[in-house]
Protein backbone atom coordinates (compact mmCIF):
# COMPACT_ATOMS: atom_id res chain seq x y z
CA UNK A 1 0.00 0.00 0.00
CA UNK A 2 2.52 2.28 0.91
CA UNK A 3 4.99 1.62 -2.45
CA UNK A 4 1.25 2.31 -3.94
CA UNK A 5 0.86 5.73 -2.51
CA UNK A 6 4.65 6.89 -3.60
CA UNK A 7 3.79 5.89 -6.59
CA UNK A 8 0.57 7.79 -7.06
CA UNK A 9 2.63 10.91 -5.65
CA UNK A 10 5.66 10.72 -8.22
CA UNK A 11 3.07 10.11 -11.21
CA UNK A 12 1.06 13.62 -9.90
CA UNK A 13 4.44 15.36 -9.15
CA UNK A 14 5.84 14.07 -13.00
CA UNK A 15 2.72 15.38 -14.29
CA UNK A 16 2.49 18.80 -12.63
CA UNK A 17 5.36 19.35 -14.07
CA UNK A 18 5.59 17.68 -17.55
CA UNK A 19 2.48 20.06 -17.91
CA UNK A 20 3.80 23.08 -16.59
CA UNK A 21 4.59 26.00 -18.91
CA UNK A 22 8.12 26.38 -19.06
CA UNK A 23 9.49 29.89 -19.91
CA UNK A 24 13.26 29.93 -20.95
CA UNK A 25 14.84 33.01 -20.11
CA UNK A 26 18.32 33.80 -20.73
CA UNK A 27 20.42 36.50 -19.25
CA UNK A 28 24.05 38.06 -18.86
CA UNK A 29 24.51 38.25 -15.33
CA UNK A 30 26.08 35.45 -13.74
CA UNK A 31 24.59 33.20 -11.24
CA UNK A 32 25.45 33.96 -8.14
CA UNK A 33 25.16 37.32 -8.24
CA UNK A 34 22.44 39.80 -6.64
CA UNK A 35 20.77 39.55 -10.19
CA UNK A 36 21.15 35.89 -10.14
CA UNK A 37 20.40 35.07 -7.19
CA UNK A 38 17.40 37.15 -7.32
CA UNK A 39 15.83 35.22 -10.58
CA UNK A 40 16.19 31.75 -9.00
CA UNK A 41 14.10 33.21 -5.75
CA UNK A 42 12.09 34.84 -8.79
CA UNK A 43 10.98 31.51 -10.23
CA UNK A 44 10.90 29.61 -7.24
CA UNK A 45 7.99 32.04 -6.08
CA UNK A 46 6.04 31.79 -9.35
CA UNK A 47 6.60 28.00 -9.51
CA UNK A 48 4.81 28.16 -5.88
CA UNK A 49 2.53 30.89 -6.67
CA UNK A 50 0.96 29.26 -10.05
CA UNK A 51 1.22 25.36 -8.72
CA UNK A 52 3.88 24.73 -10.56
CA UNK A 53 1.56 25.04 -13.77
CA UNK A 54 4.22 27.89 -14.93
CA UNK A 55 7.85 27.55 -14.64
CA UNK A 56 10.73 29.67 -15.56
CA UNK A 57 14.31 27.76 -17.03
CA UNK A 58 17.36 30.26 -16.80
CA UNK A 59 20.27 30.29 -18.89
CA UNK A 60 22.65 32.30 -16.63
CA UNK A 61 26.29 33.85 -17.92
CA UNK A 62 25.65 34.53 -21.17
CA UNK A 63 25.77 30.88 -22.30
CA UNK A 64 23.28 31.70 -24.98
CA UNK A 65 25.00 34.60 -26.59
CA UNK A 66 24.63 38.28 -25.99
CA UNK A 67 21.73 40.37 -26.09
CA UNK A 68 20.89 40.12 -30.04
CA UNK A 69 22.22 36.37 -30.02
CA UNK A 70 18.88 36.14 -27.47
CA UNK A 71 16.63 38.02 -29.20
CA UNK A 72 17.07 36.36 -32.42
CA UNK A 73 16.51 32.87 -30.70
CA UNK A 74 13.74 34.77 -29.04
CA UNK A 75 12.30 35.33 -32.60
CA UNK A 76 12.75 31.51 -33.51
CA UNK A 77 10.77 30.17 -30.24
CA UNK A 78 14.40 28.88 -28.93
CA UNK A 79 14.07 31.26 -25.54
CA UNK A 80 11.18 33.19 -24.65
CA UNK A 81 13.31 36.46 -22.58
CA UNK A 82 15.45 37.70 -20.73
CA UNK A 83 17.12 40.77 -19.24
CA UNK A 84 18.52 43.65 -21.92
CA UNK A 85 19.77 46.54 -21.43
CA UNK A 86 19.71 50.15 -23.24
CA UNK A 87 20.96 49.50 -26.88
CA UNK A 88 18.96 46.34 -27.26
CA UNK A 89 16.03 47.73 -25.81
CA UNK A 90 16.45 50.89 -28.21
CA UNK A 91 16.77 48.27 -30.73
CA UNK A 92 13.04 46.69 -29.98
CA UNK A 93 11.32 49.84 -29.19
CA UNK A 94 13.60 53.27 -28.97
CA UNK A 95 11.68 55.27 -26.64
CA UNK A 96 12.83 53.47 -24.31
CA UNK A 97 16.13 55.04 -25.07
CA UNK A 98 14.64 58.04 -24.05
CA UNK A 99 15.23 57.31 -20.41
CA UNK A 100 19.03 57.16 -21.14
CA UNK A 101 19.42 60.36 -23.33
CA UNK A 102 22.77 61.76 -22.20
CA UNK A 103 22.93 64.93 -19.42
CA UNK A 104 19.15 64.81 -18.59
CA UNK A 105 19.15 63.73 -14.65
CA UNK A 106 23.12 64.57 -14.01
CA UNK A 107 23.06 62.79 -10.54
CA UNK A 108 19.43 62.82 -9.85
CA UNK A 109 18.48 59.45 -9.29
CA UNK A 110 15.07 60.28 -7.54
CA UNK A 111 14.23 62.10 -10.51
CA UNK A 112 15.31 59.76 -12.33
CA UNK A 113 12.81 56.55 -11.16
CA UNK A 114 10.22 59.47 -10.62
CA UNK A 115 10.08 59.97 -14.01
CA UNK A 116 10.49 55.97 -15.09
CA UNK A 117 7.69 55.43 -13.22
CA UNK A 118 5.61 57.89 -14.73
CA UNK A 119 6.50 56.83 -18.49
CA UNK A 120 6.78 52.96 -17.43
CA UNK A 121 2.95 52.79 -19.01
CA UNK A 122 3.87 53.92 -22.35
CA UNK A 123 6.97 51.84 -22.74
CA UNK A 124 5.37 48.93 -21.86
CA UNK A 125 2.44 49.61 -24.17
CA UNK A 126 5.20 50.08 -27.07
CA UNK A 127 7.10 47.05 -25.78
CA UNK A 128 3.53 45.38 -25.90
CA UNK A 129 3.46 46.57 -29.54
CA UNK A 130 6.56 44.89 -30.67
CA UNK A 131 6.27 41.26 -29.04
CA UNK A 132 6.89 41.55 -25.90
CA UNK A 133 5.33 42.02 -22.35
CA UNK A 134 7.76 44.09 -19.66
CA UNK A 135 7.30 42.58 -16.06
CA UNK A 136 9.46 45.49 -14.92
CA UNK A 137 12.61 47.98 -15.14
CA UNK A 138 15.77 47.48 -13.40
CA UNK A 139 17.79 50.69 -12.26
CA UNK A 140 21.56 49.66 -13.53
CA UNK A 141 23.08 53.10 -12.04
CA UNK A 142 24.80 56.48 -12.96
CA UNK A 143 27.28 55.76 -15.76
CA UNK A 144 30.40 57.00 -15.78
CA UNK A 145 33.64 58.08 -18.07
CA UNK A 146 36.82 56.44 -16.88
CA UNK A 147 40.04 56.90 -18.04
CA UNK A 148 44.20 56.10 -18.71
CA UNK A 149 44.53 59.81 -18.93
CA UNK A 150 43.17 62.68 -16.96
CA UNK A 151 40.23 64.86 -18.37
CA UNK A 152 39.68 68.21 -16.27
CA UNK A 153 36.47 69.31 -18.03
CA UNK A 154 34.29 68.40 -21.16
CA UNK A 155 36.70 70.42 -23.96
CA UNK A 156 39.49 67.38 -22.92
CA UNK A 157 37.13 64.75 -23.87
CA UNK A 158 37.93 66.05 -27.30
CA UNK A 159 39.68 63.38 -29.05
CA UNK A 160 39.91 60.91 -26.38
CA UNK A 161 39.45 57.51 -27.98
CA UNK A 162 36.59 55.80 -26.20
CA UNK A 163 34.91 52.32 -26.45
CA UNK A 164 31.50 51.90 -27.87
CA UNK A 165 29.06 49.41 -28.52
CA UNK A 166 28.62 48.94 -32.44
CA UNK A 167 25.63 50.23 -33.39
CA UNK A 168 24.28 52.05 -30.87
CA UNK A 169 22.60 55.15 -32.18
CA UNK A 170 22.61 56.76 -29.02
CA UNK A 171 25.61 56.62 -28.04
CA UNK A 172 27.29 57.34 -31.25
CA UNK A 173 25.78 60.66 -31.31
CA UNK A 174 26.62 61.52 -27.87
CA UNK A 175 30.08 60.75 -28.67
CA UNK A 176 30.16 62.49 -32.23
CA UNK A 177 28.69 65.73 -29.80
CA UNK A 178 31.28 65.69 -27.37
CA UNK A 179 34.51 64.95 -30.29
CA UNK A 180 35.26 62.16 -28.69
CA UNK A 181 36.37 58.96 -31.16
CA UNK A 182 34.19 56.10 -31.14
CA UNK A 183 36.26 52.57 -31.11
CA UNK A 184 33.57 50.00 -31.64
CA UNK A 185 34.35 47.19 -29.70
CA UNK A 186 32.84 43.67 -27.62
CA UNK A 187 32.93 44.03 -24.12
CA UNK A 188 35.53 41.35 -23.67
CA UNK A 189 38.41 43.17 -25.44
CA UNK A 190 37.29 46.35 -23.28
CA UNK A 191 40.14 45.58 -20.57
CA UNK A 192 43.11 44.61 -23.10
CA UNK A 193 42.48 47.89 -25.36
CA UNK A 194 42.41 49.79 -22.47
CA UNK A 195 46.19 48.24 -21.31
CA UNK A 196 47.23 48.38 -25.21
CA UNK A 197 46.01 51.62 -25.92
CA UNK A 198 43.72 51.09 -28.50
CA UNK A 199 41.03 52.85 -26.27
CA UNK A 200 41.97 55.21 -23.34
CA UNK A 201 38.32 55.66 -22.17
CA UNK A 202 35.28 53.40 -21.78
CA UNK A 203 32.05 54.32 -19.51
CA UNK A 204 29.74 52.38 -17.08
CA UNK A 205 28.17 52.14 -13.86
CA UNK A 206 30.85 51.86 -10.81
CA UNK A 207 29.76 47.97 -10.03
CA UNK A 208 29.98 47.11 -13.69
CA UNK A 209 33.43 48.67 -13.85
CA UNK A 210 34.27 46.35 -11.54
CA UNK A 211 32.96 43.34 -12.35
CA UNK A 212 34.43 43.68 -15.72
CA UNK A 213 38.21 44.62 -13.85
CA UNK A 214 38.42 47.36 -15.86
CA UNK A 215 39.68 49.60 -12.68
CA UNK A 216 42.76 47.56 -13.23
CA UNK A 217 43.78 49.40 -16.21
CA UNK A 218 42.38 53.13 -15.48
CA UNK A 219 43.34 55.59 -13.69
CA UNK A 220 40.70 58.15 -13.25
CA UNK A 221 36.66 58.48 -13.02
CA UNK A 222 34.78 61.11 -14.01
CA UNK A 223 33.06 62.21 -11.40
CA UNK A 224 29.98 63.76 -13.64
CA UNK A 225 27.02 61.11 -14.65
CA UNK A 226 27.02 61.41 -18.39
CA UNK A 227 23.34 59.11 -18.23
CA UNK A 228 20.93 57.02 -16.35
CA UNK A 229 20.82 53.10 -17.12
CA UNK A 230 18.36 50.78 -17.47
CA UNK A 231 17.57 47.32 -18.01
CA UNK A 232 13.99 45.36 -18.44
CA UNK A 233 13.06 41.56 -17.97
CA UNK A 234 10.95 40.39 -21.32
CA UNK A 235 9.10 37.53 -21.91
CA UNK A 236 7.77 37.34 -25.36
CA UNK A 237 4.01 37.86 -25.69
CA UNK A 238 3.67 34.51 -27.66
CA UNK A 239 4.54 32.37 -24.62
CA UNK A 240 3.32 35.00 -22.20
CA UNK A 241 -0.80 34.45 -24.15
CA UNK A 242 -0.37 31.00 -23.36
CA UNK A 243 -0.39 31.85 -19.50
CA UNK A 244 -3.76 31.52 -17.09
CA UNK A 245 -4.87 35.08 -16.91
CA UNK A 246 -4.74 34.76 -12.97
CA UNK A 247 -0.92 33.30 -13.17
CA UNK A 248 0.01 36.13 -15.78
CA UNK A 249 -1.16 38.78 -12.54
CA UNK A 250 0.72 36.34 -10.09
CA UNK A 251 3.82 36.60 -12.32
CA UNK A 252 3.86 40.15 -12.68
CA UNK A 253 3.13 41.24 -9.03
CA UNK A 254 6.23 38.74 -7.68
CA UNK A 255 8.29 40.19 -10.80
CA UNK A 256 7.55 43.82 -9.78
CA UNK A 257 8.82 43.03 -5.80
CA UNK A 258 11.72 41.34 -6.94
CA UNK A 259 12.80 43.46 -9.11
CA UNK A 260 11.99 46.63 -6.73
CA UNK A 261 14.81 44.86 -4.15
CA UNK A 262 17.12 44.03 -7.17
CA UNK A 263 17.10 48.45 -7.63
CA UNK A 264 17.14 48.57 -3.99
CA UNK A 265 20.24 46.76 -3.79
CA UNK A 266 21.84 47.85 -6.89
CA UNK A 267 21.79 50.92 -5.72
CA UNK A 268 23.89 50.69 -2.51
CA UNK A 269 25.99 47.94 -4.25
CA UNK A 270 26.84 51.06 -6.80
CA UNK A 271 27.44 53.38 -3.73
CA UNK A 272 29.86 50.70 -2.38
CA UNK A 273 31.23 50.39 -5.98
CA UNK A 274 32.69 53.96 -5.67
CA UNK A 275 34.41 53.33 -2.34
CA UNK A 276 35.95 50.49 -3.67
CA UNK A 277 37.59 52.62 -6.38
CA UNK A 278 38.42 55.51 -4.91
CA UNK A 279 40.54 53.03 -1.94
CA UNK A 280 41.89 51.49 -5.03
CA UNK A 281 43.39 54.44 -6.47
CA UNK A 282 41.23 55.67 -8.50
CA UNK A 283 41.16 59.45 -8.64
CA UNK A 284 37.72 60.77 -9.22
CA UNK A 285 37.50 64.17 -11.09
CA UNK A 286 34.99 66.85 -10.95
CA UNK A 287 34.17 68.82 -13.79
CA UNK A 288 33.89 72.16 -13.49
CA UNK A 289 30.21 74.22 -12.94
CA UNK A 290 30.32 75.72 -16.23
CA UNK A 291 30.38 72.55 -17.96
CA UNK A 292 26.99 71.90 -16.74
CA UNK A 293 26.00 74.46 -19.63
CA UNK A 294 28.22 72.91 -22.20
CA UNK A 295 26.58 69.36 -21.30
CA UNK A 296 22.79 70.74 -22.09
CA UNK A 297 24.22 72.41 -25.15
CA UNK A 298 25.70 68.97 -26.15
CA UNK A 299 22.31 67.47 -24.90
CA UNK A 300 20.63 69.22 -27.44
CA UNK A 301 22.98 68.46 -29.76
CA UNK A 302 22.33 64.60 -29.20
CA UNK A 303 18.58 64.92 -29.49
CA UNK A 304 18.92 66.62 -32.85
CA UNK A 305 20.73 63.28 -34.40
CA UNK A 306 18.29 61.14 -33.08
CA UNK A 307 14.51 62.44 -32.83
CA UNK A 308 12.65 61.04 -34.86
CA UNK A 309 15.53 58.77 -36.32
CA UNK A 310 15.90 56.36 -33.44
CA UNK A 311 13.13 58.36 -30.74
CA UNK A 312 9.94 59.72 -31.15
CA UNK A 313 10.05 63.96 -30.52
CA UNK A 314 6.67 63.05 -28.94
CA UNK A 315 8.44 60.70 -25.96
CA UNK A 316 11.34 63.48 -25.57
CA UNK A 317 8.87 66.50 -25.11
CA UNK A 318 6.95 64.22 -22.24
CA UNK A 319 10.19 63.30 -20.89
CA UNK A 320 11.56 66.58 -20.68
CA UNK A 321 8.35 67.86 -19.28
CA UNK A 322 8.63 65.16 -16.14
CA UNK A 323 12.13 65.82 -16.24
CA UNK A 324 11.84 69.14 -14.70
Amino acid sequence: MFKKLVLAALFMSASVAFGAQQIKLAVLVPEGTTWGSNLKKLSKEIEAATNNEVAFKIYFGGVSGDEPDVIRKIRIGQLHGGIFTGKTLGDIYGDVRAMEIPFTFYDNKAKATATLTKLTPQFNQGLKSKGFINLGFYEIGHVYVVSTKKISNLAELKGVKIWSWEGDQLVEAMLESLQLVSVPLAIPDVLSSLSTGIINAAYAPPLAILALQWHTKIKYLVDFPTANSIGALLISDKIWSKIKPDHQQKIQALSQKFIAEVNQKNAAENDMARAQLKKGGVEFISFPAEDYKKAAAARSTVISKVKDKYISSKIIQTLDNEAK
